[in-house]
């Protein structure tokens, strides 16, 4: 229950706020448990240290990671009318049927670690046919707050209170899975034009250069690549958004699944469930979430590295290293959903694991101390 003239926002921020550092308790409980299993100390490198990080977010050294969600965020960018993208915005509304449909490549991966998918239209900017669910199709969640932004080089991409708003799509979402039951939680997108307002965003919140987090998103040549930086630069002169003020930003330069992608963090985040972060738009996301509560850094989970150069810049700045590297560039939570078999993985090596002790074998004579990388 939020207090009078206090948003989901504002009460989400305060539970963050009182949650304080990861349970150091609980990774100390879990690192314990890790030294006693028939391997030498670390051994396992990164997936220890998916285990120790699970247990510092949740303040369970033992949690289950069997109930888990991907989370797509849809919405179309005016942006996209200056040619940024190689596909027409048509495209965000088609793949969204797709998703619902079960053809897409989410669908796949999602299935295959028994992750649920919802998709949620949060401001796509076509009509989206009514279709049947396929059998590994997600389920659709109608939150259109508008029918796509505006375009940010003429002006802010969306008002400040359609900014909140979609940020409380993505805390309601959050909500809705939870009261389902959640450990697990994967975040994507899909909407044509979002790598430009990600750059656009990631360039003004790190005082980067936008030719130097611009990328070639759908597959656009150097031309293209040339034409989609300046219409960034117009985008951000013509806004000259406060990079202290995240919900501004979101605002002038961002899109509306950011804003819902933004929400869906703090929301688990103030829930102790786990985020797994996808590639480029989700971390721009981190970006803004972590401007607004500084600790979510500390309690997201990078899935891999994109080959957008300006998803390098955000891992650098939110202090994460991302599980895989394979040149993934596609967005829908696919890396997300990637990244949850290497979280099964480290789970299975928790708890199915002899001990020194239960299998008799001899444990080392000397004092093994090696570092336990966080994920």
């Amino acid at each position: 229950m939020t207090a009078p003239n206090e948003t989901p926002l504002d009460s989400t921020l305060a539970a963050i706020a009182a949650l304080g550092p990861l349970d150091v308790a609980a990774m100390a409980t879990a690192s314990s448990h890790l030294d006693r299993l028939t391997k030498p100390p670390g051994s396992l490198g990164r997936l220890e240290g998916l285990v120790v990080t699970l247990a510092g977010i949740t303040g369970d050294p033992r949690v289950s990671m069997a109930r888990r969600a991907i989370v797509v965020a849809a919405a179309d960018h005016g942006v996209a009318r200056r040619g940024v993208s190689a596909y027409p915005s048509d495209v965000t509304a088609q793949m969204v049927v797709n998703f619902i449909d079960g053809g897409a490549a989410i669908n796949a991966l999602a299935g295959g670690v028994g992750a649920s998918l919802t998709v949620v239209d949060v401001g796509v900017a076509g009509p989206i046919p009514d279709v049947a669910r396929g059998p590994r199709g997600g389920r659709l969640v109608s939150a259109r707050i508008r029918t796509g932004t505006a375009d940010m080089t003429e002006g802010p991409a969306m008002t400040r209170m359609e900014a909140i708003a979609a940020v409380g799509v993505g805390l309601w979402v959050v909500d809705e899975l939870r009261s389902a039951g959640l450990d697990l939680v994967g975040i994507g997108d899909m909407g044509i034009g979002n790598t430009t307002a990600a750059s656009a965003i990631v360039a003004v919140l790190t005082g980067s250069a936008p030719d130097g987090v611009t990328g070639r998103g759908t597959g656009i040549d150097d031309a293209g690549r040339a034409h989609k930086v300046a219409v960034i630069e117009r985008a951000i002169a013509t806004n000259a958004p406060d990079p202290a003020d995240r919900i501004g930003v979101l605002a002038a330069i961002g899109g509306l699944e950011i804003g819902a992608l933004t929400g869906v963090i703090l929301g688990a985040v103030a829930a102790r469930v786990p985020v797994v972060l996808d590639g480029f738009i989700t971390g721009a996301a981190a970006l803004l979430a972590a401007g607004l509560s500084p600790v979510v850094a500390q309690r997201v989970i990078a899935a891999h590295r994109s080959v957008e150069p300006g998803h390098a810049v955000v891992m650098e700045r939110l202090g994460l290293q991302p599980l895989l590297d394979l040149d993934l560039r596609l967005g829908e939570g696919t890396g997300a959903a990637l990244a949850m078999q290497l979280i099964d993985a480290a789970v299975r090596v928790r708890d199915e694991m002899a001990t020194f002790d239960s299998a008799a074998v001899s444990e080392p004579v000397g004092t093994v101390e090696p570092p336990r990388p966080r994920p």
